[in-house]
């Protein structure tokens, strides 16, 4: 594998699949990071030159859409590059899968909103209850006798 693939396939592990789980619709990289998270050494320019190749955005579906930091020789560790991601790829994503709690959340807000609402429904349920006292029943027991 040479280095543009090498440039090419962490990206698109590291930030373009990471991205699309967010949901986000562009992804900002940065020459230095991509650089040493392959601890590299000395090969800035590679990795610039990859990241701003026509090649590079065709294979991977990204659209470059600006570039910051970069300096009068258009190499250098500061260099970010801004991709737009394809718009078919953004909403595409599966929804992130809900907890069996979460997904019960609001089942019962049409009957609760007929009670007059939750704390409503919980007070007349409460006045329904007849707890007997065991002390005082006790008390009233032994005074009968």
């Amino acid at each position: 594998m040479g280095l543009n693939e090498e440039v090419q396939e962490h990206v698109k592990r590291a930030y373009i699949q990471m991205a699309k789980q967010r949901g986000e619709s562009t992804i900002r990289v940065k020459a230095g990071d991509v650089h040493r998270d392959l601890r590299w050494t000395n090969r800035v320019p590679s990795v610039c030159t990859t990241l701003s190749s026509q090649k590079f955005q065709r294979e991977t579906g990204l659209k470059l859409v600006s570039t910051e930091d970069i300096p009068p020789s258009g190499m250098g560790t500061r260099a970010v590059f801004v991709y737009q991601l394809p718009l078919e790829s953004v909403g595409s994503q599966q929804p992130r899968k809900q907890s069996r709690l979460q997904a019960l959340y609001g089942t019962l807000s049409d009957v609760f909103r007929e009670l007059g609402g939750g704390e409503n429904f919980l007070r007349d349920e409460r006045e329904k209850l007849h707890f007997r006292k065991e002390g005082k029943e006790s008390v009233d027991s032994k005074e009968e006798q």
